[in-house]
């Protein structure tokens, strides 16, 4: 436990950032997952779920909660497999 004050402002925000991105992270990957679920189930909102992924996948980016060019690489995947269904029908 730190004795400075500083140290233990530094240590609470810490942990409310930690919680704020974990929380952040798993809301990304409930976009993700809900959008391959319509994707396997030949769902209409597929395209509606898309651009909700693709945005999450941005602002996650822009608040440095993952990499851009992870967010890139994902984006990418989802719209492979968009592309690949409608084919496929």
């Amino acid at each position: 436990m730190p004795n400075i004050k500083s140290a233990i402002k530094r240590q609470k925000t810490a942990k409310v950032k930690s919680e704020r991105n974990k929380a952040k992270r798993s809301e990304l990957k409930t976009v993700i997952r809900k959008y391959n679920e319509a994707l396997t189930n030949n769902s209409d909102d597929k395209q509606e779920l898309l651009t909700s992924a693709v945005k999450k996948l941005d602002q996650a980016a822009a608040k440095n909660l993952i990499h851009k060019n992870t967010a890139s690489r994902r984006k990418s995947q989802l719209m492979k497999a968009m592309n690949a269904s409608q084919v496929n029908q």
